[in-house]
């Protein structure tokens, strides 16, 4: 009879590490044949998972904001509606680009991005709202997103804190790229109400 001997080849799915933090599990990239060097650029690997657990929050936060004014875009009517169907078109294509930039950071620091409603809505801090069955008045349409941009704000801030202790400096960059962004939306927006 031959014995099992444990195999020195590496599992074709190659090993994989997973932590809880804040209810999110993130998992290191690893390649399928485990033959990549360790990601060694400067940040401690502690360092980078705090900064992807972060990102992913960010991802989260900016992915409902999108699909929130892609919403209101579809739905907005009354006497703003040009004005306002214009400006949500404008604000949610630039959502959409800048959603493929924070998750391309995340993978190039080794984790994988959330990318499911369920992942997006347990890590998001802007509530979800539900479907509508009458339009919505266009000012709380406004307020709504001036609220969300400033959500997306407040977490892009505490993401680039993080990145800047760790010396991450193009998290750093990209975060102070989507502060000015949403800022200025939250500002354009909140003027329509004054």
């Amino acid at each position: 009879m031959a014995k099992n001997k444990p195999s020195n080849k590496p599992s074709k799915s190659g090993p994989s590490r997973t932590s809880a933090s804040k209810g999110m599990e993130t998992k290191s990239v690893e390649t399928p044949t485990g033959n990549a060097p360790d990601i060694d650029i400067g940040i401690s690997g502690g360092d980078r998972k705090k900064i992807a657990e972060g990102l992913a929050r960010f991802l989260s936060d900016s992915f409902t904001l999108y699909l929130k004014t892609h919403n209101f875009h579809w739905n907005v009517t009354g006497s703003m509606f040009n004005t306002l169907h214009t400006m949500f078109e404008g604000q949610y294509n630039e959502q959409w680009m800048a959603l493929d930039e924070t998750a391309e950071r995340m993978r190039a620091l080794g984790f994988n991005a959330p990318g499911s409603y369920a992942e997006f809505i347990r890590l998001t801090s802007i509530p979800e709202e539900p479907g509508l069955s009458d339009t919505a008045d266009w000012r709380e349409m406004v307020r709504q997103l001036v609220v969300g941009n400033e959500a997306v704000a407040r977490t892009a801030r505490k993401v680039l804190k993080t990145a800047d202790d760790a010396g991450d400096d193009p998290t750093v960059d990209l975060m102070t790229q989507r502060l000015q962004v949403h800022e200025k939306n939250a500002w354009m927006l909140r003027s329509l109400l004054q």
